[in-house]
């Protein structure tokens, strides 16, 4: 069985650089356009300054851009200029930001990037209205598009926006639910993370002129890889580690957050499931030693197994998808390649 592992270096990206040189411009201006405040803590959580605001030189690596890729390159495959898609590719980014910010908030996770997370630093407020500004942000750059395609671009945007509400929503609800089953998580994971993928793929096709058709095609390829590479964070969640990932590894099972191997452990019937069920409903903290049980009651349950397997139906179905897109077919092979390196595996 092969295993989902860290995320994988930027090397893994080679062509991804021309992504970096057609966003960094439009970024930059859309963050500096910020009231100062909340410009100086954009800035240090996208690693480009300290948090005095003393200037940084960008970490190598193309992580940060996956998103922005997915809209550039999904307007290629239908055949338009990718420089027509940088809008849509920096509203894309700009959302994905401010989910970042409030995730950390809710969530009181202390690390992202491997920096100290925003809210540590500037303090909840700070970050939150941060988080707020980008989004402002977002809209106001889908909105600036050229007018035949400015409000389907806006649409677009909303929709997603209106589906990762509803997704976090459900996220957060879950950590008080007695129970949740698969079905019900993979419908909160469609929302949190596959709303905003399927947005930043929509967007290259609306923005490139492509039919209705097509641009369902891609919505939908980016909504299937986005659960997919849900089920791949849950796993570094759980077994990555802290020094490639930039966030605290195990930090969900000390909450006893419901991520997908916990949900698909949980719904088992065996002498591991039955000891997890009462690990996470005792409300004593969870130390150490007990988080390194839970992790391995866990694997004996099948919750790591049974999301590998999930991550893999759901990059099937993502390609299933993408094929509708009638995309070009360099444009398909360099989508097919980051898709997989989104939810990279080992033997």
């Amino acid at each position: 069985m092969s295993q989902i592992t860290d995320p994988i270096p930027g090397a893994v990206f080679p062509r991804l650089g021309w992504v970096e040189e057609l966003l960094a411009p439009a970024l930059q201006a859309a963050v500096a356009a910020l009231p100062g405040a909340e410009r100086r803590v954009a800035g240090y959580h996208r690693g480009w300054c300290e948090a005095d605001g003393t200037p940084l030189v960008p970490a190598s690596g193309h992580g940060k851009t996956v998103r922005p890729a997915l809209t550039l390159l999904s307007a290629v495959a239908v055949g338009g200029d990718p420089l027509d898609a940088v809008p849509g590719a920096v509203a894309v980014e700009l959302v994905h930001d401010f989910t970042l910010l409030h995730d950390d908030v809710i969530d009181g996770d202390a690390l992202r990037r491997h920096r100290p997370a925003a809210w540590t630093v500037f303090g909840t407020p700070s970050a939150v209205l941060t988080g707020d500004a980008l989004m402002v942000a977002a809209m106001r750059v889908a909105a600036e598009t050229p007018a035949p395609v400015a409000a389907a671009a806006v649409q677009e945007l909303v929709g997603a926006l209106l589906d990762l509400v509803r997704g976090q929503s459900l996220d957060v609800a879950f950590e008080d639910a007695a129970e949740v089953s698969v079905t019900q998580y993979l419908s909160m994971a469609e929302g949190k993370t596959g709303s905003l993928m399927g947005c930043a793929c929509a967007l290259g096709g609306v923005l490139a002129g492509a039919d209705a058709e097509r641009v369902a095609g891609l919505r939908e390829f980016g909504r299937r890889l986005g659960v997919a590479f849900q089920c791949a964070d849950d796993l570094l969640g759980i077994w990555g580690r802290t020094a490639r990932s930039g966030k605290p590894v195990g930090a969900d099972l000390a909450a006893r957050k419901k991520s997908l191997p916990v949900v698909a452990a949980l719904a088992g019937t065996d002498s591991a499931a039955e000891r997890l069920r009462e690990l996470y409903c005792s409300s004593h903290p969870l130390g150490e030693q007990e988080v390194d049980l839970v992790r391995e009651l866990v694997e004996k349950a099948g919750g790591r197994q049974a999301a590998e397997e999930e991550a893999h139906r759901q990059m099937s179905a993502a390609l299933r998808a993408l094929s509708c897109a009638r995309p070009t077919a360099d444009a398909y092979r360099q989508l097919q390649e980051i898709a997989w390196a989104m939810i990279r595996r080992e033997s």
